[in-house]
């Protein structure tokens, strides 16, 4: 033990700069006093691997993710892409092509989780695991 003193966790926020939920995430995360590097991912984009561990870290399949609204997605005709474990490979090597299709903001805690930050009870989340 170290004396009851609480050590708070970071987190990499992948985050658009000119998405209004990442800036919400930001601003409640900075309220609380959450350590953020922020990575625009839309010019940092992840590579495969690094989308696969992403998914892993979130409990999720690329399509939970995937805004298949975005002009990316309805040009490639993703609604209508099968969500099964022998084509999740394609909706990666889509999603790592156009970053824009991942959904936004991914927080990865230090610790090892993440969450998606689009919601207050996500946010809630995130620094409460953040505190410990």
């Amino acid at each position: 033990m170290d004396g009851g003193l609480c050590h708070d966790v970071g987190m990499e926020m992948w985050h658009n700069p000119a998405c209004s939920k990442c800036a919400g995430a930001r601003a409640s995360l900075e309220e609380a006093r959450v350590p953020v590097r922020l990575r625009a991912y839309l010019e940092q984009p992840p590579d495969a691997d690094e989308l696969r561990d992403v998914l892993r870290r979130l409990g999720a399949r690329a399509w939970d993710v995937c805004r298949t609204g975005e002009p990316a997605g309805v040009a490639l005709g993703m609604a209508g892409w099968t969500r099964d474990d022998a084509t999740e490979p394609r909706w990666i090597e889509a999603m790592v092509a156009h970053p824009e299709l991942i959904q936004r903001p991914i927080l990865l805690l230090d610790d090892g989780s993440a969450l998606v930050g689009r919601t207050p009870d996500a946010l809630d989340e995130a620094v409460r695991r953040a505190h410990g």
